[in-house]
């Protein structure tokens, strides 16, 4: 099986690219910050301080995640209720940064992560694909751009869906949650000694698909 791991910070455009690679190269496609925005939304949900640990991880249990593929498109079902549109508010990104942080949650889907893996041609992104979840991935690629290109590129896709988003606003808070996922203590934010990184500052998004397709296609023709 080939495993491409595709690690970055919030707003590099990982999902975006790496959802159209696994459909034109027909790869399963792994969302994992998906994953972790589903148990951040059930957390807002319940009420519960998503810093808290122990809160947290009393929710566990209770949360049932699965993941459905259809017309080439991955969606996330919590509890049976099809969330893919509702994880992506920005409070449930926020979450998610929180949730993510806690051992118990990264031990909760490692398992669900790794069997995908194991099971299938896969492309799969978040923070620690490549330094935890993958670490023998057949490619690893860290995908970033400067704080003020990934603000800019958020801003016009929150224009796109008709909300009115200031500019400094969206720019703070991508880097508060780039300070959250680079100092957590579990499995922080960081590129693996073997990733590829690609800086997609001032690229658009044609160069930097065309970019990350050589390198994949570069990686499987290698494993022949």
């Amino acid at each position: 099986m080939i495993s491409v791991a595709i690690d970055g910070p919030s707003g590099a455009g990982k999902s975006t690219l790496a959802r159209r690679l696994a459909a034109e190269l027909g790869y399963v496609y792994v969302d994992t910050g998906a994953m972790y925005r589903a148990i951040g939304l059930y957390g807002l949900r319940a009420g519960a301080d998503l810093k808290d640990e122990a809160q947290v991880t009393a929710l566990l249990p209770a949360i049932k995640l699965e993941l459905r593929y259809a017309d080439g498109a991955q969606h996330i079902l919590l509890n049976g209720e099809d969330v893919s549109e509702a994880i992506r508010a920005e409070q449930v990104g926020m979450a998610a940064s929180s949730v993510s942080a806690h051992p118990a949650v990264r031990t909760f889907l490692l398992e669900t992560q790794r069997g995908l893996a194991r099971q299938n041609n896969v492309l799969m992104d978040g923070r620690d694909i490549g330094t935890v979840v993958l670490p023998d991935a057949t490619l690893k690629i860290f995908l970033t751009a400067s704080p003020e290109a990934r603000a800019r590129r958020r801003q016009a896709e929150l224009a796109a869906k008709g909300v009115d988003a200031d500019y400094d606003t969206v720019l703070r808070d991508i880097r508060t949650r780039d300070d959250q996922d680079t100092h957590r203590a579990a499995a922080p934010l960081r590129q693996a000694e073997d990733a590829v990184l690609v800086d997609t500052s001032e690229l658009d998004f044609e160069q930097s698909f065309a970019a990350l397709r050589k390198l994949v296609e570069q990686a499987a023709a290698k494993e022949g």
